[in-house]
Order: C-alpha cells, then sequence, then structure tokens
C-alpha cells in the first residue's frame, strides 16, 4: 500500500471515504496493435471503446467460460503514438491472465505487463462532492462509466444502487505523492465496504476461486454494457451468442443479504453453493462475490430463475437464509 493512504484519517466524519483497493490490479496494453488484439480477445467493442469512459469487459474460454472480468479505458497514447489501454481486474488472477493472453500475442505489436498504478475506491455523499473535486484537481464525472483524467489521477464513475455516488480512482505513485489537498478531503473506509457498494450494484468481478465457472451473461455481463454481439469473434463468441440470440438464458446473478452471517471471511465465500431449501437435493445456485455489511454478509449469487424467489440458504439447505434484494437493473425480463 502506497504511503499517501496512511496520511487519510481512518473514517473521518463529514468527508469522502477512500478505500484502497489492494486486491486489484491494473494492467496494460501498449503498442501498435493493442487495440486490435484486445479487441479479438474480450467481450467488449474495445474499437469502439470512448475516449472519455470505461467499460466492463470479460475473457471467456473457448466454451464462453469467464476467466475474468475486467474495467477497461484508454490512455493517452505511448510515447511512439501508440496507443495505451488500461484494465482493472482482480490481483489473484491477474499473474495468470497476463500470461494466458501473453500466448496469443503472436506476431502482433502489442507488450502486456503489470501497470505500476495503485487503485481505490472513493465514495461520497452529494454534499462532499464540492469539496471532493477541488481536492482532486477537477470535475468529477456524474455519469456510471464516465472518465476523467485529472492531476490527481484518472476517475471513473462507478455504478451505485444508492444516492452515494462513486469512483475508481487509479493513480500513479508520483500522482499521490502530489495530491497534498486530498488526505483532508477523505476518510480512510476498509476495501470490504466498497466492494459490498459494488455488490449492490451488481458488478461481477471474477476471480480465481470462480474462473472457468459462469458464462457472460449468468453473472449479467451484457446487462452493465460489458458484452458487444456485433462485434465479431472473440474465444467463446460463439457459446455466448448462441445463448443470447436464442433466448436459452436460464440462470441470472442476483443480489442478497444473510443476516446470520457465518463466521468464513467473506472472500472465501465465492464459488459455496446456494440452496432452495425446499428442494435439498442439489444446490440452485453459486456464489460469485461476497463482502461484510455490518453484522451480515451481502452476497451475488448466480442461480436458476425458476429458484430466483424460493427460500434461498447459504452452503446447505439448512443454511443461513438469504434474502434476495433488488438489484439497479432488471433480471428476469431479460431471461424469460
Amino acid at each position: 500500500m502506497h504511503a499517501f493512504y496512511a496520511s487519510i484519517p481512518a473514517r473521518a466524519e463529514g468527508c469522502a471515504q477512500c478505500s484502497p483497493l489492494d486486491d486489484f490490479q491494473v494492467v496494460a496494453a501498449a503498442g501498435a496493435d493493442a487495440i486490435s488484439f484486445l479487441h479479438g480477445q474480450l467481450t467488449q467493442d474495445v474499437a469502439a471503446l470512448p475516449q472519455d469512459a470505461a467499460r466492463l469487459a470479460g475473457y471467456c474460454t473457448a466454451k464462453g467460460r469467464l476467466l475474468a472480468t475486467l474495467l477497461m479505458w484508454r490512455a493517452a497514447p505511448g510515447p511512439d503514438d501508440a496507443p495505451v489501454l488500461y484494465a482493472l481486474a482482480r490481483a489473484d488472477l491477474a499473474p495468470a491472465l497476463l500470461k494466458r493472453l501473453s500466448m496469443f500475442v503472436l506476431r502482433a505489436k502489442v507488450k502486456l505487463a503489470a501497470a505500476p498504478l495503485h487503485a481505490a475506491g472513493v465514495q461520497a455523499a452529494p454534499g462532499q462532492l464540492a469539496a471532493l473535486e477541488t481536492a482532486a484537481g477537477g470535475a468529477l464525472p456524474r455519469s456510471p462509466w464516465q472518465r476523467a483524467d485529472l492531476p490527481t489521477g484518472t476517475w471513473i464513475a462507478a455504478p451505485a444502487a444508492g444516492e452515494r455516488l462513486r469512483w475508481w480512482w487509479i493513480a500513479s505513485g508520483e500522482q499521490l505523492d502530489a495530491a497534498h489537498a486530498l488526505p483532508g478531503a477523505l476518510g480512510l473506509d476498509s476495501a470490504e465496504s466498497w466492494r459490498a457498494g459494488d455488490l449492490a450494484a451488481g458488478i461481477p468481478w471474477i476471480g480465481a476461486a470462480t474462473q472457468d465457472v459462469f458464462i457472460p451473461q449468468t453473472v449479467n455481463l451484457e446487462l452493465i454494457q460489458g458484452v458487444s454481439f456485433t462485434k465479431g469473434c472473440y474465444p467463446g463468441q460463439e457459446v455466448v451468442a448462441r445463448s443470447h440470440y436464442r433466448g436459452t438464458i436460464k440462470r441470472r446473478m442476483a443480489y442478497g443479504l444473510v443476516e446470520s452471517a457465518p463466521e468464513t471471511p467473506a472472500a472465501a465465500l465465492a464459488g459455496q453453493d446456494v440452496y432452495d431449501a425446499a428442494q435439498p437435493g442439489e444446490p440452485v445456485g453459486r456464489v460469485v462475490d461476497a463482502a461484510r455489511a455490518g453484522a451480515g454478509l451481502s452476497l451475488l449469487f448466480e442461480i436458476a430463475l425458476s429458484a430466483l424467489h424460493a427460500d434461498l440458504r447459504l452452503g446447505a439447505a439448512d443454511g443461513p437464509r438469504l434474502s434476495r434484494r433488488d438489484l439497479p437493473y432488471a433480471i428476469e425480463p431479460e431471461a424469460r
């Protein structure tokens, strides 16, 4: 963790809250063929990615199962005027992601590497925005997925389930060293708090425990602009497109809360089964990601649509009750 974060007072009241995201890694793709290479590997239309925006993307196996989900954006061109793209991914799978992508570079003019950038999540109430913008060095984007490059780094507006504003903040060490005004406008919060906000917003982060398990639609990736059905081929494209055009999606990702939460660390719950208490024979779903939310637990879980309104339990048919809550986007009409 960069020393900058130690200068932020812990959970200072009346301030925006900053959560260092040490469990995420920024990776970079640079070179003349960087755009075309990633365009042919990911579910996102990389070639049409707006300069002032970011988008989610998925990286799939040939069978259409996700190996990673990424937050992508285009940076300023490099010294040779070649394109540079960045992607934020879970740190536990970033090395394997880079290794696998590198296998397909062949003669393409692109260099893939971990980037020396620091990621944080920032949350603010509307009344805290003016002070945060002054400290950050400029106007912050308001609409989800919009991006702004400021002296303090790249700020990407994140979707939110409530009224609070959220940003991914990506900065170099030099930018953090020079961000003298920001500690006075921020309070230090936990990564768990930021993760709970991601879950409530319905953002699916694939990690090492859930690789090669879900296709993009079963974690709602196309519902949050993470899949293009018109961009052409990429690994797994036939499976993903077939499910979309034939209307055969029978599983979706839902959001819920567990009040009597088990002692298991939230991060260890990814991949755990979800059951219908009335049908104990086999699981009806699987946890995508989890975070502590106060005394309870918040979850994103993939589930059969036929069991969406059942008496859901975590880990076993007689396990803790999982109470489903609405996501900020609809999942059932798309699947019918």
